[in-house]
């Protein structure tokens, strides 16, 4: 199995990754905590990841029976508007997702018997990330990021779910 730099030994072994995309598809930050080998590199498995998620969102907006209006193709949705998914599972693994009003995207990759996380998202996303990345002034908004005190507490909080 593949430890990553920045993934703590220990760390909750239900959580494999996690991914942060901007919304021009730019992987602002991957974690990993437990994986197995990948064929892939990097690069490749971040373009997969955020090519699989463009998918799901379209074929969730043209399957949702009740919404009118489409909207412009590839355009971050406000919560609750339109149609939109939240996770899948397979026999090995589930794939959990949030999106931002700002189009920031954030998936989590864990063991397939994770329960609900999309509470667990919105803390990454307000209590993790805005205050550990956002609120750096060093840092440029939408891009790539490394911050030791995020994977820290990143890390901590993940321990904590089950």
């Amino acid at each position: 199995m593949l430890q990553a730099p920045g993934g703590a030994v220990g760390s909750s072994t239900r959580m494999r990754c996690m991914y942060m995309f901007n919304r021009q598809g730019v992987c602002l930050h991957y974690h990993v905590w437990l994986r197995p080998v990948s064929v892939l590199s990097r690069q490749e498995d971040q373009k997969l990841m955020f090519g699989l998620l463009f998918s799901l969102k379209l074929f969730t907006a043209k399957m949702d029976p009740v919404g009118g209006s489409k909207g412009q193709l590839g355009a971050a949705q406000l919560q609750g508007q339109g149609c939109s998914f939240h996770s899948f599972q397979t026999n090995t693994y589930k794939l959990s997702f949030m999106e931002t009003p700002t189009g920031l995207k954030i998936v989590l990759v864990t063991d397939s018997k994770m329960s609900d996380l999309r509470e667990a998202l919105k803390y990454i996303y307000s209590n993790i990330y805005v205050e550990y990345v956002v609120k750096n002034p060093l840092y440029t908004p939408d891009t790539p990021f490394k911050c030791e005190l995020f994977n820290q507490n990143l890390d901590n909080y993940v321990k904590t779910l089950s």
